[in-house]
């Protein structure tokens, strides 16, 4: 039991659904694999954030970034709103950290808020624009402003003139948005 134990801490990641647990551990009986995370979550080694989402540390003491977007269990990265807030494009306060992903939803952890916009594959998969930090995929600005006037081509920017538009312009033409 000991061994399993090591395992999980050893691990650089701290959040986990129970498939990469079960994956992890190299366990396949369902059963056993639940038993074994109700164990843990009582002694306090794995702490529950919702049903089949862990973590190896409290869920206060995670990036509020890298819940929402292991949360979401695919290819996610952090965008439009979330990024030009970040950046003094827009001022106004929105409440939620935006994703982009291949699904469209809103969800709550903890007193974290995300709303997720959906993108097509074949845009959502192209990195450009887009960098990474702590394992986090983040939207440059122009990416993010890109990605912005993807979704609504009328949006007003706060800061505009602190936006370099001929790079997003040739950012829309690289990922396909033109």
């Amino acid at each position: 039991m000991l061994k399993k134990i090591d395992i999980l801490l050893k691990q650089e990641k701290k959040i986990y659904h129970t498939q990469d647990l079960a994956l992890l551990w190299n366990i396949s009986a369902r059963n056993t694999l639940l038993t074994i995370i109700k164990r843990y979550t009582k002694e306090n080694i794995l702490y529950r954030i919702y049903k089949g989402f862990y973590s190896t540390v409290p869920p206060n003491q995670l990036d509020p970034y890298e819940i929402g977007i292991c949360a979401m269990h695919g290819y996610t990265y952090i965008s439009v709103e979330s990024v030009l807030l970040s950046h003094g494009i827009i001022q106004q306060h929105i409440g939620y950290i935006t994703l982009i992903s291949n699904k469209s939803r809103t969800f709550s952890i903890d007193s974290h808020h995300y709303k997720v916009r959906k993108l097509r594959d074949e845009f959502l998969y192209n990195e450009t624009g887009t960098t990474l930090q702590n394992n986090i995929r983040i939207a440059t600005i122009e990416r993010a402003v890109a990605d912005m006037l993807y979704y609504d081509n009328k949006f007003y920017f706060d800061g505009a003139k602190f936006i370099d538009w001929k790079k997003v312009e040739n950012l829309q033409k690289t990922i396909g948005y033109r």
